[in-house]
């Protein structure tokens, strides 16, 4: 659900769909989507939480073991952040665990003009913990 911060949600929607619950949108031009759970991928080391125990239970995740290098997964949001001046901050937490197929988590800002800029990214097999 939506906190008074724009774009936060914490993915505990019940049964409703998230993507509308959250503000985001699976980028139809991608290859593979990315999924909420509460455990990902059965058979892998995974976070069985997200980073709030006892708070919440759901996050989103992709499995990127049956993908081929250069596949991307993409969501979007929905909705334009409002403007600031200088000083945008985004914070989310992640869990990149080992994995041979395991590529970039990148995070982009997307101006008027409908060009994307990087903004962060990580390749670093993180340990199992956000």
């Amino acid at each position: 659900y939506y906190t008074s911060i724009p774009g936060s949600c914490n993915f505990e929607t019940q049964d409703q769909e998230w993507t509308t619950v959250c503000g985001l949108t699976q980028d139809t031009t991608d290859d593979f989507d990315w999924n909420i759970s509460n455990s990902a991928v059965t058979g892998q080391t995974n976070p069985h939480t997200d980073h709030t125990p006892g708070k919440g239970q759901s996050f989103l995740y992709v499995n990127s073991s049956a993908q081929k290098e250069g596949d991307r997964a993409r969501i979007t949001t929905t909705k334009f952040f409002p403007a600031s001046l200088g000083v945008c901050r985004v914070r989310f937490w992640f869990c990149m665990f080992a994995s041979r197929q395991t590529g970039v988590l990148k995070v982009y800002t997307v101006e008027e003009h409908r060009m994307d800029i990087l903004m962060w990214s990580s390749s670093r097999n993180e340990e199992n913990k956000w």
